[in-house]
């Protein structure tokens, strides 16, 4: 299968990996910086210089990933494409895209009689090695023409859990359940940072990452989270002196809360970890370094440096 695919960064770059990798689909890439096509180029892919040049080197029915930052770099790009692209074709949005905004682009580009669908990607950087957990949503005929690619991106099927990737409903369900699963990792991220916060104001001169590692051994709170814990206290120290306690959020958290209130569904436990993000940016405390250190581990988020934060300089490294 052809796959277009907009976006080279962290994790668009190890997707193409991936299928180049593991499967004989051919992607054609485009990106805005030169040196990341030349590096998709080097895994198998075929580079393009523009949007105009990848579509004219795909068959019909042609399928188009974006894998950019959500807002309006996406809505820019879908413009575009919707122009360029013919009837049948398909707009994959694997970005962190809110749904409401695929609700409302799927009715624009109905009109040029092109199908749309939201991929809501977990995964970050670890995703080339292990797979990419996706929470699809779009019309059954574009799920099903695009079931090859998503089948190569996941983890292998198991017995026990099943396929990695899943089909949710319509457009937007797919980013709906992306969202709400974020919004859960903040809480996790924030019990998590709580704890190592209390073991650093402790009488005792504990070992973080001792003491993730021990947890990832039959504990009830093992999790893929712990094991980064463990993996980022390695790396930096048990006190993360060189992370800044400065705290980013991506938009999910907020829009998981949102949705919560208009819902009138109680989300104390993740609507606390948003507000926590928030504080992270005035106030200097531990919690908010293990939190940045695990969002870095996961997802190649870039940390705010321990000096630009202590004067209120969110410059990231």
């Amino acid at each position: 299968m052809q796959l277009g695919f907009v976006g080279l960064g962290k994790m668009g770059g190890n997707m193409v990996h991936r299928i180049h990798r593991d499967s004989d689909h051919e992607c054609v890439v485009f990106d805005r910086h030169d040196e990341n096509i030349s590096e998709a180029e080097g895994h198998g892919a075929t580079g393009a210089s523009s949007l105009e040049e990848m579509i004219s080197k795909l068959d019909p029915p042609r399928t188009v990933w974006i894998m950019i930052p959500a807002g309006d770099p996406t809505q820019s790009t879908v413009e575009q494409l919707t122009e360029l692209l013919d009837h049948g074709d398909t707009i994959v949005d694997g970005g962190n895209s809110r749904w409401t905004d695929d609700k409302r682009r799927q009715d624009q580009i109905r009109e040029h009689g092109l199908h749309y669908v939201d991929v809501g990607v977990s995964g970050g950087v670890w995703g080339l090695s292990v797979g990419y957990c996706m929470m699809v949503g779009g019309d059954d005929e574009a799920v099903e023409r695009l079931s090859p690619i998503l089948d190569v991106l996941a983890p292998p099927t198991t017995e026990e859990h099943g396929p990695g990737w899943g089909h949710f409903g319509p457009t937007g369900a797919g980013h709906y359940v992306k969202m709400v699963h974020n919004g859960i990792e903040y809480g996790i991220m924030e019990a998590y940072a709580e704890g190592f916060a209390l073991f650093d104001s402790s009488e005792y001169e504990l070992d973080n990452a001792k003491i993730a590692h021990l947890w990832m051994q039959g504990s009830v709170i093992r999790s893929w989270l712990c094991e980064l814990a463990a993996l980022a206290f390695e790396q930096e120290g048990n006190e993360l002196s060189s992370i800044g306690p400065y705290v980013e959020d991506s938009g999910e958290g907020r829009w998981t809360v949102e949705d919560a209130i208009d819902k009138r569904v109680p989300m104390p436990v993740i609507t606390a970890s948003l507000y926590e993000r928030f504080s992270s940016r005035g106030n200097g405390e531990f919690a908010a370094k293990v939190n940045a250190a695990l969002r870095n581990q996961f997802g190649g988020h870039a940390v705010v440096a321990a000096d630009a934060a202590a004067q209120g300089q969110p410059h990231a490294e």
